[in-house]
């Protein structure tokens, strides 16, 4: 049976949603306490004014106009309720024309992202094309074909992280194709293996704890580019001679891969701002690593893989004992 491809959900759109609905709140639950007081102050006036049994009592008006106090409290209470409505309705209405300059400014940065891509697409392909040359003009027995052959490879991850920050950059109109199913724990398990190297020089080890397969409808291009994008920030920030623990665990309709090193934490800037683009931490103290420039746009590209193909990523623990990240995606039906 074929399946149709998904829209895409757009990780901007989301934020800005989530800023509506938090700003909208806090404006509505401030409207609603001010109300409420007015109320309360209201019924204590009218009860400290009037005695118990004269409640029910029509007080005579000069007019002819006859009310006793329950429907004078009724009338005041039906009057706060519209009120409260009518300062919600407000409130969203503000709210919406408030984010507004932030919806504009996450397109401004989107759009500078599609065009440094575009940018770095050609010399990249360029560079490609003359390694291919020269792996083709190379002797099989050549020493440094196994080198020449590695840096294609890493040229060709590096055509594909800019792809993927072309994807990232679109906003709507884009569709994910959710016919490709992969197996998570061994494309993360390919993912440590690469990155492994780069923690040699550092003494750094990575434990991979995944103990069976379970597959996911998520290209095993981008989860691989998601796992190399979180072990390197863990490495960044890993001190000497720790170890980075890397786990695949399942938890019904979800298969969550955790990536937790032993740093000192995060530093200079709010958690659940890291996957923000171009957001940046303060530099590792205490031995904490030799990372400088923070977080930046690697996390950001993890959490719009992550929402693309309906998952998520999130920052599970961070303190001076380390900080763990859990990318989650909904888990393949039957797998």
């Amino acid at each position: 049976m074929t399946r149709k491809s998904l829209p895409v959900v757009d990780s901007d759109t989301l934020a800005i949603r989530r800023a509506s609905r938090i700003v909208g709140t806090r404006i509505a639950i401030a409207c609603t306490a001010v109300v409420l007081l007015v109320i309360v102050a209201v019924f204590v006036y009218i009860l400290s004014e009037i005695s118990p049994a004269e409640l029910f009592e029509p007080v005579p008006d000069t007019h002819n106009l006859q009310v006793s106090a329950v429907k004078l409290l009724r009338a005041a209470a039906v009057l706060g309720v519209a009120l409260i409505v009518l300062a919600g309705g407000l409130s969203w209405l503000v709210t919406r024309r408030a984010v507004q300059p932030l919806g504009e400014a996450l397109r401004i940065q989107r759009a500078f992202v599609a065009d440094a891509s575009h940018e770095l697409r050609t010399p990249l392909a360029v560079l490609g094309a003359r390694l291919q040359i020269l792996q083709r003009s190379l002797p099989a027995d050549d020493p440094s074909a196994t080198v020449v052959a590695e840096l294609r490879s890493d040229t060709t991850d590096l055509v594909h992280i800019v792809n993927d920050l072309l994807e990232s950059a679109e906003i709507g109109g884009t569709v994910v194709d959710d016919t490709v199913v992969t197996d998570v724990p061994a494309v993360v398990a390919a993912a440590v293996a690469s990155m492994a190297l780069i923690g040699v020089d550092k003494h750094i080890t990575i434990d991979l704890d995944a103990q069976h397969a379970v597959f996911a409808r998520v290209p095993a291009s981008s989860l691989t580019r998601s796992v190399v994008a979180l072990l390197d920030n863990a490495l960044r920030f890993a001190p000497e001679g720790s170890v980075i623990s890397v786990q695949v665990a399942v938890h019904k309709k979800i298969v969550a891969v955790t990536v937790r090193d032993r740093g000192p934490g995060i530093q200079g800037i709010d958690p659940a701002r890291i996957f923000d683009r171009f957001a940046h931490s303060s530099m590792a103290v205490g031995g904490g690593g030799d990372a400088h420039t923070g977080y930046g746009i690697g996390l950001s590209l993890v959490r719009d893989i992550a929402v693309r193909h309906g998952g998520s990523v999130t920052v599970v623990d961070s303190s001076a004992a380390g900080t763990a990240i859990r990318f989650v995606v909904p888990r393949e039906k039957g797998a």
